[in-house]
C-alpha cells in the first residue's frame, strides 16, 4: 500500500528478520523444538514440496469466489471487491468482477503490487519449482487445533530486481504433507524516488481440507500498521475464498455451508473455516 499523506526518504529498505514476524499468538500448541521421528527434515520438505506443486496445479482446475475487504479504522476507509475465478467455454481461466463499490480509502492507495500478492502469493503455495529460491529452517513441530504439524521458517535467498516473495513461517501438515497455515509477509517493501513507499502487511493464511485431498485457502487475515516516513497507519485486510468447485464438475463445494450464486451480493458475515480457528495475528 502506499500512504497518500506524505512524501518519504530515498531509501530502500528489505524487510529480512524472519524474527520479527512471528507473534506468539499465532501459534495454537507449545512448540516442540525436537527433531521429527521416523523421517528427516530433507524428507519432510522434500514431500511436501512435491505436494505443493501437485496441490498448485490441481487448484488452476477450480473455480471459486474471492473478496477482498481493505480498511482503515482510524478513519472508516474502505476498499472491497468481490470476483468469480471462472473459465470461459475455451477452458480459458478469467476472473469476473460481481461486487466492487467505489474504494473510500484515504489513507492509502492499492498499488498493483497489492493486487498481484492478494492473488498469488497471499494464498502462498511452496512448490518443488520454486524452492531453491528460499531459505527454509526446521524450528519444531507443533498442534494446530486437531492437525500436527511440522513448523518451518522461510526467507528468500536473494531479492531479483522486480520479483517478490513470501517471508515467514508456514505449518505442514505430518499426514498429507501440505502447508495448511501462513503467516509472514511479502517482501520487499519498496522506497524509492519521487516520495513513493509502497508498504505490506503481515498475514495469516488458514486453509481447509476441501475435497478430502487437498488444502485450500480459505481465509486471510492482516491486522497490521504500516510504518512510512511520515506518518503510520492502521490496516486491516481481510480476504475469503468460496464455493470452491471442480471445473466441469456438477458438485459445488460451498463454505461454511452457504452457496452464493453468480451475480449476487456477498454476504455481510461470513465466518472463518471450521476445520482449524484461528487466532487474531498481532504483530509484535
Amino acid at each position: 500500500m502506499k500512504s497518500l499523506l506524505c512524501p518519504s526518504r530515498l531509501t530502500l529498505l528489505l524487510l529480512l528478520l524472519c524474527g520479527v514476524l512471528l507473534p506468539a499468538c499465532a501459534q495454537e500448541g507449545a512448540l516442540d523444538k525436537s527433531q521429527p521421528k521416523g523421517i528427516t527434515v530433507d524428507e519432510i520438505i522434500k514431500r511436501f514440496a512435491a505436494k505443493e506443486k501437485e496441490f498448485k496445479e490441481a487448484r488452476d482446475q477450480y473455480t471459486y469466489r474471492q473478496e477482498v475487504t481493505v480498511k482503515t479504522p482510524d478513519d472508516g476507509g474502505q476498499y472491497r471487491e468481490v470476483f468469480d475465478v471462472l473459465f470461459d467455454d475455451k477452458g480459458k481461466r478469467l476472473e469476473n468482477v460481481v461486487f466492487a463499490p467505489q474504494s473510500t480509502l484515504s489513507q492509502l492507495q492499492m498499488t498493483r503490487e497489492d493486487f498481484d500478492d492478494i492473488r498469488n502469493r497471499l494464498p502462498f503455495v511452496l512448490t518443488s519449482d520454486e524452492i531453491q529460491e528460499y531459505d527454509i529452517l526446521y524450528v519444531g513441530q507443533q498442534q494446530e487445533d486437531e492437525l500436527h504439524t511440522y513448523v518451518f521458517d522461510i526467507a528468500p535467498k536473494e531479492i531479483e530486481k522486480n520479483k517478490r516473495y513470501f517471508q515467514g513461517r508456514v505449518w505442514v501438515d505430518d499426514k498429507d504433507f501440505q502447508i495448511v497455515k501462513t503467516y509472514g509477509k511479502t517482501v520487499p517493501d519498496i522506497r524509492k524516488k519521487k516520495g513513493q513507499e509502497n508498504l505490506f502487511p503481515k498475514f495469516t493464511t488458514w486453509r481447509e481440507q476441501i475435497d478430502g485431498q487437498y488444502w485450500f485457502p480459505t481465509f486471510t487475515k492482516a491486522d497490521d500498521t504500516l510504518h512510512f516516513s511520515f506518518n503510520s497507519v492502521h490496516i486491516i485486510e481481510i480476504v475469503k475464498y468460496e464455493n470452491y468447485q471442480r471445473f466441469g464438475s456438477k458438485v459445488k463445494i460451498t463454505y461454511e455451508g452457504k452457496n452464493v450464486e453468480k451475480g449476487t451480493a456477498p454476504p455481510e458475515d461470513a465466518q472463518k473455516p471450521a476445520e482449524q480457528k484461528p487466532p487474531d495475528p498481532k504483530p509484535q
